[in-house]
C-alpha cells in the first residue's frame, strides 16, 4: 500500500496541534501556581499508527506512522502519596483535638501567677494555728471558718469552670465537628455526580475533581478513610470515574460512607454519658454506634476528651473526666478527714459529759470513755449525690453558731478544757501529713492535700506537654508527606519554564518539518521532467 503524499503534511499539523495545546496546558499550570488546591496537569499523547493489520499490505517493515494523536489532559497525583497524607492526617487530628481540650483546662488548674486553692489551704493552716493558740476564741473560730469558705469557693469556681470547658467541647463536638463532616459527606457526593456528568460530556473536569480532592483531605482528618476509583460504562465504550469512600474502624471493619452520589451521615447523642457517635448506613438499613472504634481523627480526639478519665476507667487518656474526679476525690478526702476530727463530746441536758456504757480501759475497740457526737464542718449541698467540688458547703450548724472548731475530747473534771487544743492540732497535722487519694478503688495520689492539688496540676501540665510535643512530631511527618505529594502534584515554576523551552521548540521543529516537506513537494511538482526542455 503505497503511502499517501500528504501524509507527512498531517503528521506536521498534528504534531504543531499537539505542541500548541502542550503550550496551553503548561500556561494554565503557571496562571494557577498560587490556587490553593490545584493539581498540576499534562497533556496525554500517543503515537498515531493504522489499527490491526492489512491482508494484502506489502510485508516490508518500513511503515511509519501518522503522527501524534492527543488523548486527553490528566493530573499528575500519586495515589500512594494521597493515601499516606490523609492517614498521617488522620493521626494529626487526633492529636489536635486532644491537645485542644487539655489546653481549656489549663487555666483551671494553672496557679503559677495567681493565689488560688493552695494558697486557701495554707491560709486554713495559718488560721488554725492562731486558733490553737485562743482556743475559746469565737472571732478565730470565725476566721477558720472563713478561710474555709474561701477554699470551697475556689472548689465551686473550678467545679463550675470544668462544667462549662465540658460543655463547650460537647457542643463543639455536635454543632461543628460532626456537622462539619457531614456537610463534607454531602458536598464529595454532590461533586460525584457533578463530575461524572462532565466526563459524559466529555469534560475532564479537573477542577472539580481538585474540590473533591481538598474535601477528601479534609474528611480525612475527622477519621480514617480508605477512597477507591473505579470505572463505570454509562454507554457504550464511554466510561466515567466513580469514586467510594470508607470509614475503617480499629477493628479493620470497613463501613462505606459514599457511593457515588450517595452519602451517610454521622449523629452525635449529647443526651447522657458518655457522648456517643453513630454511623448512618449508607442503605438506611439503620446505624451503628462507632464511638469506641475510631481508630483516630478529630472526631476520635474530641471523644477521647470528653469522654475518658485515664487510669479511673481504664483508658488510654485522661480527658476531661479525670480532672474532674481528682479535684471531687481531693474534696471528698478533706470533708471526711476534718468531719471525723471535730468529733466533740456529747454532753446531756445540763451540760455534763456522757459516758459511754462500753468504755473499758483495757479494751480500745469499746471506744472512748465519754460518747462523742458528729460535729461535721462541711455538708452536702445535695444530700442525694456524692460529695464533690460542686457539692460541698459549710455546715449550717457552724455557720450559724450551734457549734464550732471543736478544740478538745478530753474531760478534766466533768468538763471539757476550753484552753485545750489537742483537736485542732489534730486538724494542723492532718493538712501537712499524707492522706491516699483514690477513684473508683484507683489510688491515684498519696499525700497532703496541698501536695495533691498540686500533682493534679503538675499531671496537667505533663500531659498537655507530652501533647504539644506529638503534635509538633506529626505536623512535622505532615509536612514532609505534603512536601513529597506537592513535589509530585504541584506546579513547579522551574519545571514549567523548561516545558515552555521544549514545546516552544518542538512547535518550531515541527513547522519546520511541514516547510521541508512544501519544499519537496515543490521539487516533485514543479521540477520533475524540466530536464531536456
Amino acid at each position: 500500500m503505497i503511502r499517501s503524499t500528504f501524509a507527512g503534511f498531517t503528521t506536521a499539523q498534528l504534531a504543531m496541534a499537539a505542541s500548541q495545546k502542550a503550550l496551553d496546558v503548561t500556561g494554565q499550570n503557571i496562571a494557577n501556581i498560587n490556587t490553593v488546591g490545584y493539581t498540576r496537569q499534562r497533556l496525554d499523547i500517543a503515537s498515531l499508527n493504522t489499527h490491526g493489520g492489512n491482508f494484502y499490505s506489502s510485508g516490508n517493515k518500513t511503515k511509519v506512522g501518522f503522527g501524534v494523536e492527543m488523548t486527553g489532559i490528566s493530573q499528575l497525583r500519586d495515589p500512594f502519596l494521597d493515601m499516606q497524607y490523609r492517614s498521617q492526617m488522620s493521626k494529626l487530628g487526633t492529636t489536635d483535638a486532644r491537645a485542644a481540650g487539655l489546653e481549656q483546662l489549663e487555666p483551671i488548674f494553672d496557679e503559677t501567677m495567681d493565689d488560688g486553692i493552695r494558697d486557701a489551704l495554707r491560709n486554713i493552716t495559718s488560721a488554725l494555728t492562731t486558733l490553737a493558740k485562743n482556743p475559746s476564741g469565737q472571732e478565730y473560730d470565725g476566721m477558720v471558718r472563713s478561710n474555709m469558705q474561701i477554699l470551697l469557693n475556689l472548689l465551686h469556681d473550678n467545679a463550675t469552670r470544668l462544667e462549662d470547658v465540658r460543655a463547650d467541647v460537647v457542643n463543639g463536638f455536635e454543632s461543628s465537628d460532626v456537622a462539619d463532616v457531614n456537610r463534607i459527606l454531602e458536598n464529595i457526593a454532590n461533586l460525584n455526580t457533578n463530575i461524572k456528568n462532565s466526563q459524559i460530556l466529555d469534560n475532564p473536569a479537573l477542577e472539580l475533581q481538585d474540590e473533591r480532592n481538598g474535601l477528601l483531605d479534609e474528611l480525612a482528618s475527622y477519621l480514617p478513610i480508605s477512597v477507591k476509583y473505579s470505572d463505570q460504562e454509562v454507554g457504550p465504550g464511554v466510561f466515567v470515574e466513580v469514586l467510594d469512600v470508607t470509614f475503617v474502624d480499629s477493628n479493620g471493619d470497613s463501613h462505606k460512607l459514599i457511593s457515588d452520589g450517595k452519602f451517610s451521615s454521622f449523629e452525635a447523642d449529647i443526651t447522657g454519658e458518655p457522648v456517643t457517635l453513630k454511623l448512618d448506613s449508607l442503605d438506611g438499613s439503620g446505624s451503628i454506634n462507632v464511638t469506641d472504634v475510631l481508630g483516630s481523627g478529630t472526631l476520635k480526639g474530641t471523644l477521647d476528651v470528653i469522654n475518658k478519665s485515664g487510669d479511673f476507667d481504664g483508658s488510654d487518656f485522661k480527658g476531661i473526666g479525670y480532672y474532674e474526679k481528682s479535684l471531687d476525690a481531693l474534696v471528698e478526702t478533706f470533708v471526711t478527714v476534718f468531719n471525723d476530727l471535730n468529733k466533740g463530746v456529747k454532753l446531756d441536758a445540763n451540760g455534763e459529759p456522757i459516758k459511754n456504757p462500753n468504755y473499758d480501759p483495757a479494751d480500745p475497740t469499746k471506744g472512748p470513755e465519754y460518747e462523742l457526737e458528729d460535729r461535721p464542718l462541711f455538708e452536702k449541698i445535695d444530700a442525694a449525690k456524692p460529695w464533690s467540688a460542686s457539692n460541698v458547703k459549710i455546715a449550717n450548724n457552724w455557720t450559724n453558731g450551734t457549734y464550732g472548731v471543736t478544740n478538745s475530747t478530753s474531760v478534766i473534771g466533768g468538763k471539757v478544757p476550753s484552753d485545750a487544743s489537742e483537736t485542732i492540732m489534730s486538724m494542723i497535722e492532718s493538712l501537712s501529713k499524707g492522706h491516699e487519694f483514690s477513684v473508683n478503688g484507683v489510688k491515684f495520689y498519696e499525700g497532703s492535700f496541698y501536695d495533691c492539688f498540686a500533682n493534679i496540676e503538675n499531671t496537667l501540665a505533663t500531659d498537655i506537654k507530652a501533647a504539644e510535643a506529638m503534635l509538633k512530631n506529626q505536623i512535622s511527618v505532615v509536612n514532609q508527606t505534603a512536601n513529597s505529594k506537592d513535589a509530585v502534584s504541584g506546579v513547579q515554576l522551574d519545571e514549567e519554564g523548561m516545558n515552555l523551552m521544549h514545546f516552544n521548540q518542538s512547535y518550531t521543529a515541527a513547522a519546520r518539518l511541514m516547510t521541508t516537506l512544501d519544499e519537496a513537494l515543490d521539487t516533485l511538482i514543479n521540477r520533475t521532467g524540466v530536464v531536456g526542455r
